[in-house]
C-alpha cells in the first residue's frame, strides 16, 4: 500500500458539521524523499523507499553515507519502504501529505508505549480466580494453573502469562482522515493511534 513517514504530535477534538466533538491525533506527515527506487528486474518486487527527518553525517555508516550520496539527497534518520505507488518516481523525488486528503481511510503501523513487566491482569486482561475470603490472601490477580503435572507434564507454548507489555510494532486500521493542512505537513486523524508524542509511525493508504 503507499504512504508515508510521520511523527505523532499528539492529540487533540475538532468539531464537525453537525456539531459532535471528535477526538483526533496530529501527525506531522513527511515531507518524505524517494532514497530508492526498487523494481522487479533488480529486486525482485517494485517498492519505493523513502526517508524522513534530517541525520547528521556523523551518526551514520560509511555504506549508509554512500547509500544517500547514490540518491543525491541529504542523510536522513528514517526509512521505509512502501509499494503500490501510482506513477513514475525518481530518486530525490519528494512526497508531502498531499498524498492523502480528507475523508480517506488509512492504516497506521506504530510502536505501542512499553509498560514494562507487568502480570496477567493487566497485560491479558484476566479476571482474577478466586474470592477475597475464606482464608485466601493472596492469590486475587494470580494467573491461576499453567498446565497439569503427570500429562503433559510441560507448559506449553505460547502460555498467557506475566511478562514484558507493550514496547511492540501495532497496526490499527481504517482510521479515517478528518483534515489534511499541507501548509503544515498535518495530518488529523480520527481516534488514537499507538506510540507516545513524538514517535515515527507509518500511514499507509
Amino acid at each position: 500500500m503507499p504512504g508515508l513517514l510521520g511523527k505523532k504530535i499528539g492529540m487533540t477534538s475538532v468539531f464537525s458539521a453537525d456539531g459532535k466533538n471528535i477526538p483526533c491525533t496530529v501527525i506531522e506527515v513527511g515531507p518524505c524523499v524517494v532514497t530508492q527506487v526498487k523494481t522487479v528486474e533488480n529486486d525482485g518486487y517494485e517498492a519505493l523507499q523513502l526517508g524522513f527527518q534530517e541525520q547528521k553525517e556523523k551518526h551514520l555508516t560509511q555504506p549508509e553515507l554512500g547509500h544517500f550520496k547514490k540518491a543525491g539527497v541529504t542523510p536522513k534518520r528514517h526509512l521505509a519502504e512502501f509499494q503500490g505507488f501510482e506513477g513514475e518516481y525518481k530518486l530525490g523525488d519528494t512526497l508531502t501529505v498531499e498524498l492523502f486528503s480528507d475523508n480517506d481511510f488509512v492504516d497506521i503501523v506504530g510502536t505501542s508505549k512499553g509498560k514494562g513487566y507487568q502480570g496477567v491482569v493487566k497485560r491479558h486482561g484476566f479476571g482474577g480466580v478466586g474470592q477475597a475470603t475464606h482464608g485466601q490472601h493472596n492469590r486475587l490477580r494470580a494467573p491461576g494453573s499453567v498446565g497439569a503435572c503427570s500429562y503433559p507434564a510441560k507448559v506449553f507454548k505460547g502460555m498467557r502469562m506475566a511478562g514484558q507489555t507493550g514496547n511492540e510494532r501495532v497496526t490499527v486500521q481504517n482510521l479515517k482522515v478528518v483534515k489534511v493542512i499541507p501548509e503544515h505537513n498535518v495530518m488529523m486523524i480520527k481516534g488514537s493511534i499507538p506510540g507516545c508524542k513524538g514517535s515515527i509511525v507509518l500511514i499507509e493508504k
